[in-house]
């Protein structure tokens, strides 16, 4: 077996980059849940790469402080296969944490992905060497792997218990540590014997080639963390003082050639009928000669939402939400007029965040 040495700079360089990508990788994803489907599955494909680039290039900046008595290389094919396993790994489990529900499985086998996400990267990244050749038993990899799935599944449940400013911060710290003492706990079980292989898959990198290509990662990654970190620390605008309403919203409606009004809070929905609107309040369907775009202006202010061009809802009365593909329903079991109310892909969020969800 060869001796081998660290560069303590780039061992610190490497735990450095790691925090980093945590971070960024962690605050992009923070309230994506709230996003529509097209913008959240792009928040999620922005933080698979920073987290899976950063767990890549956490293990190059480390490996490029390795020193050992004999020139060796790396096989570019290999290396960068191990660089899309990562991200690819940590984007399965970003799916899961942001398209299903977050219970605790969940959250606990999103943890093991990117832990095994980051034990298979770090063996196919060291599988690239040549003319040196990474030697580690069953043993060995069961170790590392029991430690990558452990550290990285106490990350991800931190970072996910709350998503809080707190929870992301001691989030980022558990996932560069994960990263971190996974890749060196591997390395203290592996050994290093020379060997004349030179033949690879692909072209050869040696170390100076991927210091630049590892130079490029970890650029992108710190730009990343900047922008985040600035947004991150940005303090929360204040909200604005609601103005109470100097009467309950009261709203028109005839029956009999007479002219009633119903109290606003009472009524669960509104739906449009040609230049006129229907109210339904309990097991009444009531006549209003409101507009559905009068009837918006009017009612916003006591907490309606325009869930279709169609209908306003009350979230007061909505008791189940159910989200679809590309839209959503809301159901008003206690009110027998009125069983449910579509959603429209463009109101989602608004409803979400009225509901609380």
């Amino acid at each position: 077996m060869l001796d081998y040495s660290h560069n303590p700079w780039l061992v610190a360089a490497s735990l450095a980059v790691a925090l980093m990508a945590g971070f960024t990788g962690l605050s992009l994803t923070r309230g994506a849940s709230h996003l529509d489907d097209g913008r959240r599955k792009l928040v999620v494909a922005l933080a698979a790469v920073v987290l899976g680039g950063g767990i890549w290039s956490m293990h190059f900046v480390a490996m490029l402080g390795l020193q050992l008595p004999i020139l060796y290389y790396y096989d570019a094919l290999i290396t960068l296969i191990s660089a899309l396993v990562a991200i690819l790994m940590v984007g399965l489990a970003l799916l899961l944490l942001h398209f299903r529900r977050r219970t605790p499985r969940v959250i606990l086998g999103a943890g093991v992905i990117v832990g095994l996400g980051i034990v298979v990267m770090h063996y196919i990244g060291m599988a690239g060497m040549q003319m040196c050749r990474a030697v580690s038993g069953p043993v060995q990899v069961m170790s590392a792997t029991l430690a990558s799935v452990i550290l990285s599944s106490l990350a991800i449940w931190v970072a996910y218990d709350a998503r809080t400013h707190r929870n992301i911060l001691l989030g980022t710290a558990c996932f560069g540590s994960a990263v971190f003492a996974v890749h060196f706990v591997a390395i203290a079980l592996t050994g290093f014997v020379a060997t004349d292989q030179a033949g690879g898959a692909g072209p050869v990198l040696d170390n100076r080639i991927l210091a630049m290509g590892v130079t490029v990662s970890v650029f992108l990654i710190c730009a990343a963390f900047l922008l985040t970190g600035v947004t991150f620390l940005k303090p929360a605008e204040a909200p604005p003082v609601p103005v109470p309403a100097s009467r309950p919203a009261r709203l028109p409606y005839e029956r009999e050639g007479q002219t009633h009004f119903a109290d606003a809070a009472a009524v669960a929905a509104i739906r449009a009928e040609g230049h006129y609107t229907v109210l339904y309040q309990g097991e009444d369907k009531l006549f209003c000669p409101w507009s559905i775009t009068e009837a918006e202006a009017r009612l916003v202010p006591s907490g309606f939402l325009r869930v279709h061009r169609s209908y306003l809802v009350n979230p007061a009365h909505v008791s189940r939400f159910e989200r679809h593909k590309d839209n959503g329903t809301c159901y008003f079991e206690a009110v027998p007029a009125l069983s449910k109310v579509p959603v429209s892909r463009s109101r989602l969020t608004a409803i979400r965040e009225a509901l609380s969800l």
